[in-house]
């Protein structure tokens, strides 16, 4: 076969997802075949993780003839685990292109551990036992179990009592004596094998004691029930529904349709409980339409299908000859997932692969792209290049091709036709072309009238040059080209600068901005655009000055403001977005969906939902509750800044209240409500037990409604909070709605005709939910007249007033809310809508909105997404991160208000991030030792268990040949020992949690000291500042001492002169601060007997000031006897200054002269005290400072105070 057709080149035998065991040896097949026996076999290498593996690098690796590769002695290692990973075959045909197989993952077998231990358990006759058993390992691991030492079988008959859960617990139904056994569960992987501990079920006699409690014993998809009568799965009509041990539910040939939501009820004679699980379905992906061998011509455009469906929905990438296409101004992925080429040229040829990728698997599928020249015909099973018939005349070229209009976008082209055409010209082709990565590409349109000799070429750049050509095509090909034409679009202005928005008021934003740069000729005007979040509506307005006022805004609304200048050519490059948020004011609305609850018979509980968000107007503060005693005038009011509720406490009893509710922002408050009365009983109600049975339940059904009526329990002195009804097809437990404890009505609409219902209703309170009350009805069929004389039960209950509800109240917001983490970043939220039944038909439009965030923002903003389905799956999220989830159903212009929230958290994935600020230090007297710290990394995305710090002599060595510690997740210090001295040494670090390891953090390098003197040398003795500084400079992390810093000999010298010396002055100082006691107690003496004195001789006159003693100077200051320099001769600070600061201490001679005069018993002079006070501070000032100016300063100091 010629090459010049399409090529049959396809794998034959690809990799598969393999386990093996560490120093095993692992065999990866790969095989590919092609129908061309010109270009050989196709050649197979290798990829691991997207990088070309070298059996010559690793002598472990080897690459058999058939094109196997094969690992042998399998390394595995907790933090080298180089033969882990993923695994691609390439097989390629020479000169003609290259594929790509699947990709294969290969795990090497880890060691297993015991997650949950296996403990004894003790079961009642009949009961349901569970034996709990959970280890961990990669890969998961077979769980089997024995029995006094003997193995149970791996899987159990359907009627079999006991189970083998998918958890690896076993259960054990209705229990019998001879259950009581010894029970141990056994693990096993290829890599390793867990023996559990032994644990005994004892077997009790009788029955229960608590019956009257149900629950649950286990949270799995399986359920285990104590004290248990009855347990039923519903909707088990289809026979792919099974039963294990009597309360698992087995689907056999899962399928994408047995995805949603299951429910499994367990009831007693006191109670029933119902569990909620979400099934999901994995399926790998499948191609709906797959990419087709294509020949095209150079320069034009091609589009390669490719559709896939499957669940999670895959990611699609399209590979050239194995290498992954990236998007840019000519490959565009467009539709979703197909492929469009712009401007072929020659080097696009060969083989494409669409591959699609999920969470259940990967698929690909491959087409060949060829290219043939303008006047090749299609082949029949190659392209060949055909030669006009004789005396059959191609066109000439066409004439005079001129640009009749040049925009900056767009050309308006002309020519006139060609003189010799050869026959019937059938159309033109343009080609344009500029160059795109130094290759010319160039794209080609047909004209669209043969008779056109005028052509608009759109899409184009400003401010580009393009060259243009036109070739006639008759009906034997084309013919020759137009002479080149080059055509520059046109210049338009560049972006305005300094735009600046600022907000005027809650519904104005004042705009400005100055002329752009270059203008490329006048500025016509200015086009202002602003987009409106989070709707996206986009307005703009014409502007002729350089500043504008937008009028008319909503309230508190963030906007996005871009500006570009228009000149004659037309509007120039866009500015820079610039986003403002309008001021906030008073909220627009009321609060929604008040209700009051009588908690207690002095207490009422009001509660709300905030106002609709478009009426916020501002972030809501707080809200506002007024309330009031009817027949009491005057108002009181209470504020709520954090929660939609309020607990009225102290109320007089048997009264009844009026409460209105107003939201609050820093501006004020908002409208308020209207108000809702609630009445206070006389004597608080028993709420220690649950609620009877209501006294009676009657139905009434309608062809699509189902309309019911009740009396209470017959007991008055058990609290009633509400009522919660039930009802669904063959079951009460398809739907659930809460009603009001005074509601004694309700109907159930939406209801398909002909349909058999069971009806459940039951009363709860605080306490719990009382025991249900049962009916059932049939809807009567559309074609049934409903009788004239049929009696309608409700006169029965005019004495309770309560009337039908009004099918206009707001609509009913969505129950049921579940979040479920699916990855590391999506979360699957589903719902129920009880204003619309399962099976309910309308045409109405209505969808659901779901807003999320993080538990922990304080922002308060949500992201959210629209749908019609009764759940969403929502991506992006952030790993290992809680979110809270609500939903609101909208239908026409009705919206309900947002749900309760639903919390999940997504599961942990490995750090995304490096350790961040590694920094290096050297350790004083070690200098073969190093400390290193760092910060953890920015996104961890889990809980760090380890760092692996990595360091080497050569950077450019691979990582795995780097030297690897390993260190604890709680630690961020760590040190290295053992290095070789004046030695550099690159350091990198990575993260690690449960999911895997992160990126590794840049390098940095330090030298280690050079150790003169003997291993304790530190610093270098040469202590020359420039020397050092030029030729050993610090390198990165590393710590340099100060100039002039001593040796360690000297540094130990100095530290013991340190401590004898701050010893000697710890007594004086003692010394001193007795003198100091004495001398002042001495002086407050001499002041009242001098103030006694002075009052005995003059009353009227003043006390005289005291002494201001050396003491009580709050402005001193150390002077120098001579004049000394303000800086020292090195250019530096002053010595004074480069240590601490320390308290000086002056004093004035008369001061001195003061103190010489007031001698008195157990004191001593003052001015030689003070002297001896100087002299001390300043000799340990001498001994701390390292400086030698600094000492020889202070020493001069000291000389002139003495």
């Amino acid at each position: 076969m010629s090459l010049g057709g399409f090529i049959d080149f396809s794998f034959t035998q690809e990799p598969q997802d393999t386990v093996t065991v560490r120093g095993g040896v692992l065999q990866l097949d790969c095989q590919a075949q092609s129908d061309v026996l010109v270009a050989g076999l196709p050649s197979i290498s290798w990829r691991k993780d997207g990088v070309l593996l070298s059996t010559v690098v690793d002598e472990r690796r080897r690459q058999l003839e058939n094109g196997s590769l094969l690992v042998q002695n399998v390394m595995h290692a907790r933090h080298h685990r180089p033969d882990e990973g993923e695994y691609q075959c390439l097989a390629t045909l020479d000169g003609l292109g290259s594929i790509v197989s699947r990709t294969a993952r290969v795990t090497v077998a880890g060691p297993l551990k015991v997650i949950v231990p296996t403990e004894s358990v003790s079961s009642y006759l009949g009961d349901t036992a569970l034996l709990r058993c959970e280890v961990s390992g990669d890969p998961t691991p077979v769980i089997r179990w024995q029995k006094n030492r003997e193995d149970l079988p791996l899987t159990f008959e359907p009627d079999s009592r006991l189970a083998a859960l998918p958890s690896g617990s076993l259960q054990v139904s209705r229990v019998q004596p001879p259950d009581s056994a010894t029970y141990r569960c056994l693990a096993d992987n290829p890599g390793s094998t867990r023996t559990g501990t032994d644990a005994e079920l004892r077997v009790l006699p009788g029955n229960n004691s608590c019956s009257s409690i149900l629950k649950w014993i286990c949270s799995d998809l399986w359920v285990g029930l104590a004290c248990l009568e009855d347990c039923r799965w519903f909707s088990l009509q289809n026979k792919k529904y099974s039963l294990l041990a009597g309360t698992n539910l087995i689907i056999r040939s899962v399928t994408d349709d047995d995805s949603g939501s299951y429910s499994c009820t367990a009831s007693n004679k006191n109670h029933n409980i119902t569990a909620h699980a979400e099934l999901s379905v994995l399926v790998p992906p499948q191609f709906l339409n797959y990419p087709t061998n294509t020949y095209a011509y150079e320069s034009t455009d091609i589009e390669l299908e490719c559709a896939v469906t499957g669940n999670p929905l895959p990611s699609v990438r399209w590979m050239k000859n194995g290498e992954e296409v990236i998007p840019s101004d000519y490959f565009q992925i467009v539709d979703g997932s197909n492929l469009q080429i712009l401007g072929l040229v020659k080097s696009d040829e060969g083989f494409y692969q669409c591959v699609a990728e999920n969470s259940a698997g990967s698929s690909q599928a491959m087409a060949q792209l060829l290219l043939r020249e303008p006047e090749d015909s299609p082949p029949s099973s190659h392209p060949l290049r055909m030669s006009p018939s004789p005396g059959v005349a191609l066109p000439s070229a066409p004439c005079d091709l001129v640009p009749v209009l040049v925009s900056s976008r767009f050309v308006r082209l002309s020519w006139r036709p060609p003189e010799e055409s050869g026959g019937t010209v059938q159309t033109y082709v343009q080609k344009n072309n500029e160059p795109v990565l130094f290759v010319l590409r160039e794209r080609s349109v047909n004209v669209s009238e043969p008779e056109s000799l005028e052509l608009t070429v759109s899409n184009l750049k400003p401010e580009e040059s393009y060259s243009f050509r036109v070739i006639a095509y008759n009906n034997v090909g084309p013919g020759e080209s137009s002479v080149l034409l080059s055509v520059s679009t046109v210049q338009v202005p560049s972006r305005v600068e300094s735009l600046r928005a600022g907000a005027l008021s809650p519904s104005s934003i004042q705009v400005s901005w100055e002329p752009p740069s270059l203008p490329n000729g006048p500025v016509l005007g200015y086009r202002l655009l602003w987009t409106e979040s989070p709707s996206g509506k986009e307005q703009s307005v014409e502007v002729n000055g350089l500043n504008y006022k937008m009028e008319g805004l909503n309230k508190f609304t963030e906007y996005t403001v871009r500006v570009l200048a228009i000149n004659r050519y037309g509007p120039g490059t866009t500015s820079e977005a610039v986003s403002i948020t309008t001021q906030s004011d008073v909220p627009g609305a009321p609060p929604q969906n008040i209700t009051l609850e009588v908690v207690l018979s002095r207490s009422i509980k009001i509660s709300w939902q905030p106002p609709p968000r478009s009426m916020h107007n501002g972030i809501i503060t707080a809200y506002k509750i007024k309330y009031r005693k009817t027949g009491r005038r005057g108002d009181q009011e209470a504020i709520e800044p954090n929660n939609f509720w309020y607990l009225f406490t102290g109320l007089e009893k048997g009264s009844q209240y009026s409460f209105q509710v107003a939201a609050m922002t820093v501006n004020g408050s908002g409208p308020a409500s209207d108000w809702y009365s609630a009445e206070t009983p006389e004597n608080d109600l028993d709420e220690s037990q649950v609620p009877d049975q209501p006294s009676s339940l009657h139905v009434r059904p309608l062809p699509n409604s189902i309309i019911m009526s009740w009396t209470p329990p017959l007991s008055p002195n058990i609290l009633v909070r509400g009522y919660i009804i039930g009802y669904g097809v063959g079951s009460p437990y398809s739907e659930t709605v809460r009603v009001d404890s005074k509601q004694r009505y309700y109907s159930i609409e939406n209801l398909e005709p002909s349909s058999h219902y069971v009806i459940s209703l039951k009363a709860f309170n605080n306490a719990g939910e009382g025991v249900p009350l049962y009916e059932s009805a049939v809807t009567r069929s559309l074609t049934d007249p409903i009788d004239p004389s049929e009696d309608d039960l409700f006169h029965l209950f005019d004495k309770y007033p309560t009337p039908m509800p009004d099918t206009s109240t707001p609509m009913i917001p969505p129950v049921g809310v579940q979040a479920v983490a699916l990855s590391s970043d999506s979360v699957r939220v589903s719902w129920a809508d009880n204003s619309m039944t399962k099976n309910q038909k309308t045409t109405e439009v209505r969808y659901y909105s779901v807003k999320w965030k993080t538990s922990y923002s304080t922002s308060g903003k949500y992201k959210s997404a629209d749908t019609t389905t009764l759940s969403h799956t929502v991506t992006g999220l952030k790993p290992n991160t809680m979110y809270e989830f609500a939903v609101m159903v909208t239908k026409g212009r009705k919206s309900s208000t947002w749900s309760m929230t639903a919390h999940a958290t997504t599961y942990e994935a490995a750090p995304s991030s490096a350790p961040k600020d590694l920094t290096v230090i050297s350790r004083e007297g070690r200098p073969r030792a190093i400390l290193i710290s760092w910060q953890p990394p920015m996104e961890a995305n889990g809980r760090i268990t380890g760092y692996i710090l990595y360091y080497t002599l050569d950077k450019n060595m691979p990582i795995d040949d780097w030297v690897m510690e390993a260190i604890n997740g709680d630690r961020l210090t760590h040190q290295v020992v053992d290095l070789n001295l004046d030695t550099v040494y690159y350091l990198r670090i990575q993260a690690k949690n449960a999911k895997g390891v992160g990126p590794l953090s840049e390098p940095i390098h330090f030298r280690t000291t050079k150790g003169r003197g003997g291993e304790h040398a530190y610093w270098p003795s040469d202590t020359n500042p420039l020397d050092r500084g030029n030729i050993n400079g610090s390198p990165i992390g590393q710590m340099r001492p100060p100039h002039g810093s001593a040796t360690p000999q000297k540094n130990s010298n100095l530290l013991v002169i340190i401590i004898v010396s701050v010893g000697a002055i710890t007594v004086v100082v003692a010394v001193i601060v007795a003198l100091i006691c004495t001398r002042r107690s001495s002086a407050q003496q001499r002041k009242k007997r001098a103030s006694h004195s002075a009052s005995k001789r003059k009353g009227s006159q003043k006390d005289l000031r005291p002494p201001d003693l050396w003491i009580h100077h709050e402005e001193m200051e150390m002077k120098n006897m001579e004049k000394a320099p303000s800086v020292a001769p090195s250019g530096r600070e002053s010595p004074i200054q480069s240590c601490q600061d320390l308290p000086q201490v002056a004093h004035s001679q008369s001061e001195s002269q003061m103190g010489s005069k007031s001698s008195h018993s157990g004191t001593i002079n003052s001015y030689t005290f003070d002297s001896f006070l100087n002299l001390m501070v300043h000799f340990s000032l001498m001994l701390t400072c390292k400086s030698d100016e600094t000492q020889v300063q202070l020493q001069n100091t000291l000389i002139r105070v003495d």
